[in-house]
């Protein structure tokens, strides 16, 4: 590929799986990241070029325009998402803003193609099985930072004639997760002969890989594929599964205790993605 791609969140859970799919496919990369992050990125034959800041969410839509100039293709990975922390933080709302000045720096810069990246709690979740047809409820700051912001860039992009898609991201496990995340949880105390205390394990939900989710977001970048996509597997399995799955792996399912921990009364049964072919 001889047109330029940039890409935020580079150094991230899922941006370092955008990036390794960006090398797949031959892409020249221009990562924005903060400060000091650099040397996480030293050895990537993508990147064309480093962009530092000390933090994109406060940068204007001039910087932007600079950020983004010969730039064919935004892919915006970047938010906040510390752990237990983000999803009622108020960082959602500088992450908005941020991500508005970026849109309104790739107009300037005549960017061709903007694809974001949303999440499945955007949805009316008590639907269960969520089509890209799903009325949008979010109930967090976070989903409604991110539904917000789809709303006026899925508007604002178009008017401008750039390209504009949204990636939701259904619930992502693998490389580089947070250690207080469940499939790390389970790893680490399987790997200790520890025991892994659980809720009922009840909950149907819809886990991807990282590293396809990566290569998913890649493949819709890529694409004349336009509006919301549902980055998922499509494949229902309880919580009570996928830890006898990763259970067995180590022949401890003995370790497995659950009903330990409540249930969380507001949690949805439900969340599966539907996904669709994207188009070329």
């Amino acid at each position: 590929m001889s047109k330029v791609v940039l890409l935020t969140g580079a150094t991230g859970f899922v941006g370092r799986q955008v990036l390794n799919a960006l090398e797949e496919y031959g892409a020249k990369v221009r990562v924005v990241i903060r400060e000091g992050t650099q040397d996480q990125l030293s050895t990537r034959k993508a990147i064309e070029t480093i962009v530092t800041t000390q933090d994109l969410f406060a940068e204007d839509e001039k910087w932007w325009k600079e950020a983004c100039n010969g730039v064919d293709t935004i892919i915006h990975v970047a938010w906040y998402t510390e752990p237990g922390e983000y999803l009622q933080s108020n960082q959602n709302i500088d992450c908005l803003i941020g991500t508005l000045q970026l849109a309104k720096g790739a107009i300037q810069s005549n960017v061709r193609r903007f694809i974001g990246i949303g999440t499945c709690f955007e949805y009316e979740l008590t639907q269960g099985i969520l089509s890209i047809k799903t009325p949008l409820q979010p109930l967090t700051p976070y989903a409604g930072a991110k539904a917000a912001a789809f709303i006026a860039l899925s508007q604002l992009l178009p008017q401008q004639e750039i390209e504009f898609a949204w990636c939701r991201l259904f619930y992502l496990y693998g490389e580089g997760e947070d250690p207080r995340r469940l499939v790390p949880y389970l790893r680490t105390q399987f790997t200790a002969g520890k025991p892994a205390e659980l809720t009922s394990g009840n909950q149907v939900r819809d886990f991807l890989n990282v590293s396809e989710a990566g290569r998913m977001i890649v493949k819709t970048a890529l694409s004349a594929e336009q509006g919301p996509v549902n980055i998922c597997s499509s494949i229902p399995i309880t919580v009570r599964q996928l830890a006898e799955q990763i259970a067995d792996e180590y022949g401890c399912r003995n370790l497995l205790k659950f009903g330990v921990r409540p249930d969380n009364i507001i949690d949805p049964p439900c969340v599966v993605g539907i996904k669709h072919e994207i188009s070329h």
